[in-house]
């Protein structure tokens, strides 16, 4: 028999999903004393946010 794949449909946009993400990561590490793991938390966030702007700016140039 083949495995079937569980499929759901998003509730939300990629980019809402991205912001969310980031600010519930930079609430984690405004928790955390400094260290390396507050430091790749930030990094995490970060990335998040650059995703999120990659995706905003590849939506934009489709619809030029």
């Amino acid at each position: 028999m083949t495995k079937r794949r569980n499929r759901f449909e998003q509730t939300h946009s990629l980019e809402e999903r991205l912001i969310a993400r980031a600010e519930s990561l930079r609430e984690q590490a405004a928790a955390l004393a400094p260290g390396i793991e507050k430091k790749a938390i930030l990094k995490l966030a970060r990335q998040a946010d650059a995703g999120e702007s990659m995706s905003e700016w590849l939506r934009s140039s489709s619809s030029a």
